[in-house]
C-alpha cells in the first residue's frame, strides 16, 4: 500500500511538472517551426568555403541553432547536397541539427538541470564536427 502511494504521488509530481514547462516546450517547438520556414535553403549556399573543417564548424554552428527531426533531416540533408553543399558541412550541419538545441536550451534546463543541459549542448557540439570529419574520411578511404 505505501508502494502504491508514493506512486501516485511520483505520478502527480510528474505530471504537474511536465505541465508547468508546457508553455516553455510549446514556445520551442513554434520557434524552431519559424526559423526552419523563414530561412531559405540558397542562404547555406553562400556559407560555406568547400573547406572541410570551416564547413564543419559553421555546419555545426547553423544546425546548432535551427534544430529538426531525424526523419526529415535525411530530406534536408539530401536538399543541401544537391545544392553543391560539401559532405563535411551536411554532415555536421544534420548531426548537430538533431543533438544540438540552442533554441530548446532553455526548456531542457528546467528540465533537466543547467549544468546538465549546458555540457550535453557543447559536448555534442564539439562532436558534431568530429563526427563530420571522421564520417567523410571513413568515406573516402572506402
Amino acid at each position: 500500500m505505501n508502494e502504491q502511494l508514493t506512486l501516485k504521488q511520483a505520478s502527480f509530481k510528474a505530471l504537474k511538472a511536465l505541465w508547468r514547462s508546457l508553455p516553455v516546450l510549446l514556445g520551442m517547438i513554434l520557434l524552431v517551426s519559424l526559423a526552419n520556414s523563414i530561412i531559405p535553403k540558397s542562404f547555406f549556399t553562400a556559407l560555406f568555403s568547400k573547406n572541410a573543417l570551416f564547413d564543419s564548424i559553421i555546419g555545426s554552428a547553423v544546425g546548432s541553432i535551427l534544430a529538426g527531426n531525424p526523419v526529415s533531416s535525411y530530406v534536408f540533408g539530401g536538399e543541401l547536397l544537391s545544392h553543391g553543399i560539401s559532405l563535411t558541412a551536411v554532415t555536421a550541419f544534420l548531426v548537430a541539427w538533431v543533438t544540438v538545441g540552442i533554441v530548446q536550451l532553455p526548456a531542457e534546463m528546467i528540465l533537466l538541470g543547467k549544468k546538465f543541459a549546458v555540457v550535453r549542448n557543447v559536448s555534442a557540439f564539439a562532436f558534431s564536427i568530429l563526427i563530420a570529419i571522421i564520417t567523410v574520411f571513413i568515406l573516402g578511404v572506402i
